[in-house]
């Protein structure tokens, strides 16, 4: 328990370290601002009509919106042979892909299926697998194993589904399904050979020859997952800078890198990210959508755990001291940055939130072999002991009242949402359910939690990297959660405040190998 808490308070450290000059590299700009430059297809690469169709199909990206548009017909999708209306790109190995799908207009026939697929090739009597919902709400896993025979399927234990996955491992396919708002069902088929390199997309078919159908593709999503033999908290894989609108749910990638970004605060003003990278710290110039480097003088070794104050006026900070045995040491500076304060006398002490009237900092700290949170006068002085329980307390952030503070807490023998009063009275459970949980961040506003959902398979004292994970959101006087983004993250996905000032928005990080993959390609 100690050695986890210590290793993913540390991001990807398998222990502290001074940064050379070279960590600057984590600014480097690995994608245009605009996602795709001047791409009219946006991430992919061609489109066209699979099959003799008799009425063209099109396809086009709004960059505005950043949706995809398909029209299509074809007589049928079903048999040993294929017409619709394909948008794609190539891959190889294994990959994620996901998206908000829909049709656009009331539609002529029942089985009319827009979607994602995957295809060995472009030939109409492919192999294939492909993630269906149909006209009349039918979603289902359907696939060809060998080119020219019938199309098989597993159907889904759900109807009219707008969120669609299709994950690849090696020649097995999972399909995961929802209603935007709710967690998915999943349905695999294993032993389907398509080849290494495969066509992947998005497609509508009108199962009417004489008839074009037309659908709408939203935060369209392909995540190269981190390989086989990958090492935890040593081998690290690309990032993805994004923001959420949480009532919508519309999602914008405002930055792409390929080394491992993680937990963005949002400065006061609107105007910035500030995240980590290779023990330093960013800011992030959302307006000129470029990073620069936040001068924190000797703490060069800083861990995801950070948070501004509620003036936005100062940093607090979380680095590895050499002098303390590289335990993780809190410390303030400015926020635009500037010479560190020691606040924490003992490690290993890990920074998650300020009090509203900026007095005191409230963090996890390791003691005697066991983690509790604390709370600590910003100038420093004597800790107080909130938490006592048996477990990992972790997480803690005031609510923008003061009179609360929210944590996470594996006590029940599940990773939870909790909260208590300041002084550590009145302890109870928020979240329940079959999730684990951590980190909830209040909206500004005082009115919604944000916070992340691990499966039920991951460990409730671990928040490992590059997992299939939830953005969740509920009320902040309890209330049952929604899913507001499906992401492939983490550790350092949202481990620090990152709620818009104006309690819209949320900034987080998600990652892919897509920079590896491209650069073996």
């Amino acid at each position: 328990m100690t050695c986890k808490k210590f290793i993913s308070g540390m991001a990807f450290f398998s222990m502290a370290f001074v940064v050379t000059a070279a960590v600057p590299s984590c600014a480097r700009k690995a994608a245009s601002p605009s996602e795709y430059g001047e791409n009219v297809l946006g991430m992919f690469e061609s489109h066209g009509d699979v099959g003799p169709v008799e009425r063209a199909g099109s396809a086009a990206y709004l960059a505005q919106t950043r949706e995809y548009l398909l029209k299509g017909s074809g007589a049928n999708m079903w048999f040993g042979a294929d017409e619709f209306q394909f948008l794609w790109k190539r891959l190889k190995g294994d990959f994620i892909l996901s998206a908000i799908v829909a049709f656009s207009g009331k539609g002529v026939e029942a089985h009319r299926k827009i979607g994602w697929m995957v295809r060995s090739t472009l030939d109409s009597a492919a192999a294939h697998v492909s993630a269906v919902v149909h006209g009349d709400g039918l979603t289902s896993l359907q696939f060809r194993k060998r080119p020219g025979e019938d199309t098989g399927e597993v159907r889904m234990a759900i109807e009219a589904a707008d969120q669609i996955q299709i994950e690849r491992k090696g020649d097995a396919f999972i399909m995961s399904a929802a209603r935007f708002g709710e967690t998915y069902l999943s349905e695999r088929v294993p032993d389907i050979a398509l080849g290494d390199r495969v066509y992947v997309g998005l497609f509508v078919c009108s199962h009417n020859a004489k008839v074009s159908e037309r659908a709408r593709f939203a935060n369209v999503r392909v995540v190269i997952p981190a390989p086989e033999g990958f090492v935890p908290y040593q081998d690290t894989i690309g990032s993805e800078l994004e923001i959420l609108d949480v009532e919508s749910g519309a999602r914008k990638v405002v930055y792409r890198s390929p080394f491992a970004l993680q937990a963005p605060n949002w400065t006061e003003d609107g105007k910035a990210l500030i995240y980590n990278c290779d023990g330093l710290l960013y800011r992030f110039d959302l307006a000129a959508a470029a990073p620069a480097v936040l001068d924190t003088g000797f703490a060069k070794a800083n861990n995801n755990d950070h948070a501004l104050s509620f003036d936005g006026r100062t940093l607090g900070i979380s680095s590895h001291s050499p002098e303390d045995g590289d335990e993780s040491i809190i410390y303030t500076v400015p926020a635009g940055g500037g010479v560190p304060f020691r606040v924490t006398s003992k490690g290993p002490s890990y920074l998650h939130g300020w009090s509203p009237d900026g007095r005191n900092l409230v963090y996890t700290g390791g003691r005697n072999g066991a983690f509790d949170v604390y709370k600590i006068a910003a100038e420093g002085g004597e800790e107080i002991r909130l938490t006592d329980a048996e477990g990992l307390d972790d997480g803690p952030e005031y609510a923008p009242e003061g009179r609360t503070i929210y944590f996470n807490s594996n006590r029940t023998g599940s990773m939870k949402i909790w909260r208590m009063n300041p002084d550590g009275s009145g302890q109870e459970q928020v979240s329940f359910g079959p999730y684990q949980d951590w980190f909830p961040h209040v909206s500004p506003d005082g009115r919604r939690i944000v916070f992340l959902s691990f499966g039920e398979d991951v460990d409730p004292g671990d928040h490992p990297f590059y997992r299939r994970v939830y953005l969740r959101m509920m009320p902040a006087a309890g209330g049952e959660p929604r899913v507001i983004a499906y992401v492939y993250g983490g550790q350092g996905t949202i481990n620090v405040p990152s709620w818009s000032p104006d309690s819209r928005r949320i900034a987080f990080v998600g990652n892919t190998d897509s920079f590896r993959s491209l650069k073996a390609d």
